[in-house]
């Protein structure tokens, strides 16, 4: 006998001021399938799931959890119902330790006393069942990687128990063999009858492990369909209204003279040893593995972290800058991993985080004339398709793919000669990504001046993402244990041949 749909939702709607965010979704989730939530960003994905997880209250429609009908009032109520959501962007606590964190409002008690040993048993339980085994319980969250934490909010889930678990872009930050664990757990959790809402930009993996799809487009149900019988170019279409034409743009590059040597660059503890040189007109790709010392490498060359020995040189600059405001001077700019914590100021505008790093031109005597700021930041948001009110909206107020934009609107307003991007396209849906790789095409084609020139741009990239390096990239070099390998014609490379790189092993 049929039990059911697990969860339904209904024509739900929900608005924030003038902006209609759900226009009367509908969604159905079976237990123990997998149902891929797909869509631009902006589109109303995270909206959607955060009306489930009981962060907003819906404007109209209606839900229904295991056959009965179902409105949480809170975060604390959808989550004892059996709803647990992992959020693009960690909700984690980071100056407590992985055991608070895990068992946050879930720890086991004996009366009012706490039972630490019980909750780093079970703390322990839940970090090797998503692939940390190695993490102490007592270990503070802000000394983890980026990956790590990823998977310590994973864990809370698993700790907690849950009936539908959603996964808002859960690979975001993870190598390859976290993301093969992570579908691992979820193929448990599928034959554990549990229903998963997995959001993802990564249509590859949304292929491989999910049983059905929903798109969404501006805030509306556009299509869904058994994954097994469609096309990622027709989901594509869905999200997009359009056809995407060459994800990949290659204008012609002609790579000129060097405008950045690393030479035997060593960090405090990564990298190991880097020597690369970076020429005018080329997009060169760091591929690697996770904690193989790839964002340390460019954190060290723009001098964000100490470096122990060997030395970084900018074409034009009398000496070798010494800090990162020696690199911005130098004209080397950089996009970090983490947006949230090192990349954007997130309570200030848009117009201010599009150009912090280069006042100069935007009034009279140092001052800053808030028409100018303003004019310069709509410039780039144009350019990038920021989707906004307005330059004086908060970046917090964005979605992350837009987020993501301001911060290589930056660069753009600063005319750096030398752009160091890591994971530019973390958490951006397809369109985006296609607009990000057309921008990198025209800055190192010199087709895209950032300060009235057109001169070309040298850029240094790092992805966990190898069809981008491939697509992207003049040159790809591999980071394996902390040591760059040299870099080759990324002709000469294949996803394989990266892997094997990657994992230490010789390539013929």
């Amino acid at each position: 006998m049929d039990a059911g749909p697990l969860l339904e939702m209904h024509g739900v709607h929900k608005r924030f001021g003038a902006t209609l965010a759900l226009r009367g979704v509908d969604l159905q989730l079976q237990p123990g399938q997998v149902l891929a939530l797909v869509g631009e960003n902006g589109a109303g994905k995270s909206t959607l799931m955060n009306v489930l997880s009981g962060v907003y209250a819906p404007d109209e429609g209606s839900m229904r959890l295991g056959g009965q009908p179902y409105r949480p009032r809170g975060p604390l109520d959808a989550r004892q119902a059996g709803i647990a959501m992992i959020h693009q962007e960690l909700s984690l606590a980071p100056h407590l330790s992985v055991v608070d964190n895990v068992l946050l409002g879930a720890e086991p008690r004996c009366g009012p006393v706490l039972q630490r040993k019980e909750a780093s048993n079970r703390t322990r339980e839940a970090l090797s069942r998503v692939g940390l085994p190695g993490v102490e319980p007592s270990r503070r969250v802000d000394s983890l990687s980026p990956a790590q934490r990823q998977l310590v909010e994973l864990a809370r889930a698993v700790a907690t128990g849950f009936r539908v678990l959603v996964l808002d872009e859960p690979t975001s930050s993870l190598g390859r063999e976290d993301v093969r664990r992570l579908f691992q757990l979820i193929a448990e959790l599928r034959a554990q009858g549990i229903g998963v809402v997995y959001i993802s930009h990564f249509l590859e993996e949304v292929m491989e492990i999910s049983d059905r799809f929903v798109v969404l487009r501006d805030g509306q149900s556009v299509g869904e369909g058994v994954t097994r019988d469609a096309q990622i170019p027709q989901i594509v279409r869905m999200m997009v209204g359009r056809e995407v034409q060459d994800l990949y743009p290659r204008s012609a590059r002609s790579p000129g003279d060097p405008v950045l040597t690393i030479d035997r660059l060593a960090g405090r503890t990564l990298p190991i040893e880097a020597t690369l040189t970076l020429h005018r007109g080329e997009v060169v790709g760091i591929a690697g593995l996770i904690g193989a010392g790839r964002t340390e490498l460019l954190r060290s060359v723009f001098r964000l972290d100490a470096v122990r020995s060997g030395s970084v040189n900018v074409a034009g600059a009398a000496k070798s800058p010494r800090s990162p405001g020696g690199m911005w001077r130098a004209g080397v700019g950089m996009v970090s991993e983490d947006r949230k914590s090192e990349g954007l100021m997130l309570t200030r505008s848009i117009a201010h985080n599009c150009t912090l790093s280069r006042l100069r031109g935007l009034g009279p005597g140092g001052l800053v004339r808030p028409s100018l700021e303003n004019a310069a930041a709509a410039r780039w948001a144009g350019a990038l398709a920021v989707r906004c009110r307005s330059v004086s909206q908060p970046v917090n107020a964005l979605s992350g793919g837009n987020q993501q934009k301001i911060a290589v609107a930056r660069l753009l307003h600063h005319d750096a000669d030398v752009l160091l991007l890591d994971e530019p396209t973390r958490g951006i849906d397809v369109g985006s990504k296609s607009q990000i790789y057309a921008l990198i095409d025209q800055l190192a084609s010199g087709r895209l001046g950032t300060g009235g020139g057109t001169r070309a741009r040298a850029i240094l990239l790092v992805s966990s993402y190898l069809p981008e390096l491939l697509g992207v990239c003049d040159r790809i070099a591999v980071m394996t244990r902390g040591r760059l390998g040299p870099a080759r014609p990324a002709s000469d490379w294949t996803e394989h041949t990266l892997m094997l790189a990657a994992t230490g092993q010789e390539v013929a």
